[in-house]
């Protein structure tokens, strides 16, 4: 759960934020609204197929370039691009060189999904 400190109304930078951790594939909530989490994370290489069946998951590139693969084609986005993956929808974040994007999704929401495994990163982790 977020600290006091958190659900006062203040700025967010998330260059400052980016700067708090290095380490990749695992998302760090920045701010709540309402049930929904707003996770930057830093990614770099191919992650796994997965998707949510309960839930769309929004993916906005802050810095770089993403391809997300889907079963049928693939886009690719650049900074400042956004794209809603609808709920069971199998896809797969790829990145060549290192990313950094925002996450909004419901609280909760695990970065693999349904098929858990070493990649899934601890959730409800605040920066």
């Amino acid at each position: 759960m977020p600290s006091q400190t958190a659900k006062r109304p203040e700025a967010i930078n998330f260059a400052r934020k980016f700067d708090l951790f290095s380490e990749q594939w695992q998302p760090k909530v920045v701010a709540e609204l309402n049930d929904y989490q707003f996770k930057i994370v830093r990614i770099e290489g191919d992650f796994l197929w997965h998707d949510h069946p309960e839930t769309d998951e929004a993916f906005l590139v802050l810095d770089g370039e993403l391809r997300i693969d889907f079963r049928d084609r693939s886009i690719t986005l650049g900074p400042g691009e956004m794209v809603v993956v609808p709920k069971g929808v199998e896809h797969k974040p790829f990145a060549a060189k290192e990313v950094r994007m925002l996450l909004i999704e419901p609280r909760g929401t695990l970065n693999t999904g349904r098929e858990g495994g070493e990649r899934t990163a601890q959730n409800d982790v605040w920066i």
